[in-house]
């Protein structure tokens, strides 16, 4: 599979995501979008990236951009956990992975010597005509909604 790079079109997408409903990268045609893959809700560097994201939610707003988080977790798990930090981003649950593997993010990891799929986590910025204008991978979290946030507003 080759990794998508700007320019390229983004996949489309429906996913069910928390407080009920689904998500579809088609439901924000017109705007830009700004679709994060992230491992496991309520893990440390998880959490930080979605508090990160939603503090920015105002200035997201201002540009009609839309933060959507996507990981393999269920809905239940995403509902707890927008709850339990306040979470504004919509959070979409990709249990069979259709989006993960789309987007070239379901990975092979390794930790202490075994190897196991996980997500990398990643970003891509989509722009009002659905093409990925910027794509971050191996994100490391800190500082890094205010980078996509600067790529947002320059868009």
């Amino acid at each position: 599979m080759t990794e998508l790079t700007a320019g390229d079109m983004a996949p489309e997408f429906s996913l069910p995501r928390n407080g009920g409903g689904t998500v579809s990268l088609s439901d924000f045609t017109g705007k830009p979008v700004i679709l994060y893959f992230y491992p496991k809700d309520d893990t440390s560097g998880c959490t930080t990236e979605a508090i990160d994201f939603s503090a920015l939610a105002a200035e997201f707003d201002k540009i009609g951009a839309t933060v959507i988080g996507v990981s393999p977790d269920s809905v239940k798990s995403h509902d707890k956990f927008a709850a339990k930090h306040s979470l504004s981003v919509v959070l979409a649950a990709d249990e069979e992975h259709n989006a993960l593997q789309a987007y070239g993010v379901w990975k092979e990891k390794s930790m202490y010597g075994k190897t196991y799929m996980g997500v990398e986590r990643s970003t891509f910025l989509i722009d009002k005509s659905g093409k990925i204008a910027e794509a971050w991978r191996k994100v490391k979290v800190p500082g890094h909604a205010e980078t996509v946030l600067k790529a947002a507003q320059a868009l």
